[in-house]
């Protein structure tokens, strides 16, 4: 079984790809408020809230357990591309290498969202992070539905 490898999925979401650019871009802190169930908090270690290279801990919940996630963000804004590269916590004790990202594309009012896991087993009986993609799913439809209510 391979130690590495690259989940892919997309969303056709209802928010515009700018406006859900925003909130990883610059308003991650809004990120609880959009996605409470799954996330339920987010500081910035080192660095600010809008600055690539910028460090941030969230904590969240997976099948009902609190998890802390310590990630280096980083951002691409002529694509709008958001990665969350893991550094410390939960996934990285079964991940050597863990990077989510979400790339933005405009169609009509809305956008398609590309997510991705790119991974890196410790071990090869580690499974491949398909509960991690399905909070990203989930985390993307919350925040995409709580949008669009404002």
């Amino acid at each position: 079984m391979a130690m590495h490898g690259k989940i892919v999925t997309t969303l056709e979401l209802k928010s515009s790809a700018e406006k859900f650019y925003k909130v990883w871009r610059s308003e991650s802190f809004h990120v609880p408020k959009h996605a409470s169930k799954h996330i339920q908090g987010v500081d910035v270690h080192a660095g600010d809230w809008e600055t690539a290279g910028s460090i941030r801990i969230w904590q969240y919940t997976l099948g009902g357990k609190p998890g802390v996630f310590k990630e280096e963000v980083s951002f691409d804004d002529e694509n709008k591309t958001i990665a969350l590269n893991g550094l410390e916590g939960d996934v990285m004790k079964i991940y050597k290498v863990y990077k989510g990202t979400w790339k933005l594309t405009p169609k009509g009012s809305g956008c398609l969202a590309e997510l991705t896991i790119e991974f890196e087993k410790l071990h090869p009986d580690v499974p491949i992070p398909e509960v991690y993609i399905d909070l990203m799913v989930n985390l993307t439809k919350d925040i995409d539905e709580s949008l669009s209510t404002e």
